[in-house]
C-alpha cells in the first residue's frame, strides 16, 4: 500500500524553525514518521505557499504516525485535523490516457558535464586526481534561471508520463513581444541562455544545450530557493531561500568537511512547477509518482502529486 499524508506546520515553534531552515533535519522528522528500523525511501515536499500555514507533503510506502511532528511543531491542542494519511492507491488505479490534473512538483533541475567551466574545489581535486587515461565522472550543475528550469522541465515530461497543454489564452496581438514563437515550436535559433551556468558548460565541452520552448504552457514556476547546510559534524547548518538567484537544485557539495567537526557544506537549488497536464503514459507516470522525479530526493525534492483540475468558471 502507499499513503499520502499531509502535516499542519506551525511556523512559530522553536522545532518548526530548525525544521524548516534545514532540510537534513526535516528528512529526519520524515524517517522518524515510520515504523521500526525501516529503510524505505519517502518521497517529501514542503508547502509553504502560505508561509503562515505550511505543510509537510509525505509519499510513503507503510502506514506512518506522525504524532512526534504535530506534538513537536505543529498545533496539538488545536482543532482540526493534525495529519491527514489517505491511501494512495485509489488515485494509482484510476490514471488513465487522457485524464488531466492539476500538478505540483518541487524538483532538482540539473545538467550533467564532465568539464564544469567554473569548477568547486572538490572537483577540481577530483578532476586533478584523475589518471590521464580515464575520463572523469559527470558533475551535475544546477539549470539557475527561471528559463532554464522551466526548459529543463518541459523536455522531459514525455519520459515522466505526461504533457503539458498549451495555454489556453488568446495569441498575442501583432508586433507585440510574446512567449509563443510564430511556429510555436522549440527556438532553433537561440538554443542556450548565456547567464545559465549549465549551457555555458555545455558549450565549452561542445554539447548542444536542449533547445528553448517558445509556446506557452499550462505551467509557471510558484518557487525558487537556494539552500545550504551542513551535512554531518556537530552543528545543524542552515537553510536560506534565495529571493532572486535561486532555482535549480545541484546537490552540489563543497568544503573539505570535518574541519573542527563541522562537516560538509550541501549546497542546492529547487524549483517548485505548478500546472495542468495530460496523462500520455500511465505507466511511466505512475513509476514517477512513487518513485520521484530528479535528484535531492532526501532534500525534499522529487515528489509529483496530482489533484482535481479546478472546476472552470
Amino acid at each position: 500500500m502507499t499513503y499520502l499524508s499531509r502535516v499542519r506546520i506551525n511556523p512559530l515553534r522553536a522545532e518548526s524553525r530548525r525544521l524548516l531552515a534545514n532540510p537534513r533535519a526535516l528528512h529526519g522528522a520524515v524517517q522518524g514518521g515510520l515504523p521500526g528500523a525501516s529503510d524505505e525511501r519517502v518521497l517529501w515536499r514542503l508547502d509553504a505557499d502560505d508561509p503562515r500555514r505550511p505543510h509537510l507533503v509525505v509519499l510513503t510506502r507503510s502506514r506512518p504516525d506522525w504524532t512526534h511532528v504535530v506534538e513537536r511543531a505543529g498545533w496539538p491542542d488545536a482543532d482540526g485535523e493534525h495529519a491527514l494519511v489517505r491511501d494512495y492507491t485509489p488515485l494509482l488505479d484510476r490514471i488513465a490516457v487522457g485524464q488531466e490534473y492539476a500538478f505540483r512538483l518541487t524538483a532538482n533541475p540539473v545538467q550533467n558535464t564532465i568539464d564544469p567551466v567554473k569548477p568547486t574545489p572538490r572537483q577540481a581535486r577530483r578532476l586533478a586526481e584523475l589518471p590521464p587515461d580515464r575520463k572523469p565522472r559527470g558533475f551535475r550543475l544546477a539549470h539557475r534561471t527561471a528559463a532554464a528550469q522551466l526548459n529543463w522541465f518541459l523536455t522531459r515530461t514525455a519520459r515522466w508520463g505526461f504533457e503539458v497543454p498549451a495555454a489556453r489564452t488568446d495569441p498575442t496581438a501583432p508586433g507585440l513581444p510574446g512567449p509563443a514563437g510564430p511556429t510555436g515550436l522549440p527556438d532553433l535559433a537561440n538554443p542556450a541562455d548565456p547567464s545559465d551556468p549549465s549551457d555555458r558548460a555545455s558549450a565549452a565541452v561542445g554539447g548542444t544545450p536542449a533547445p528553448r520552448t517558445t509556446i506557452a504552457h499550462e505551467v509557471r514556476i510558484t518557487a525558487r530557493h537556494r539552500h545550504s547546510f551542513r551535512k554531518g559534524g556537530r552543528n545543524g547548518g542552515q537553510a536560506s531561500p534565495a529571493d532572486q538567484a535561486g532555482g535549480a537544485d545541484q546537490a552540489g557539495r563543497g568544503g573539505s568537511g570535518g574541519k573542527g567537526g563541522r562537516g560538509t557544506q550541501v549546497t542546492f537549488h529547487s524549483a517548485t512547477f505548478e500546472g495542468h497536464l495530460r496523462v500520455t503514459d500511465p505507466e511511466a507516470l505512475t513509476a514517477h509518482l512513487l518513485g520521484g522525479i530528479g535528484p535531492a530526493k532526501a532534500y525534499g525534492c522529487g515528489l509529483l502529486t496530482l489533484a482535481p483540475l479546478p472546476a472552470a468558471r
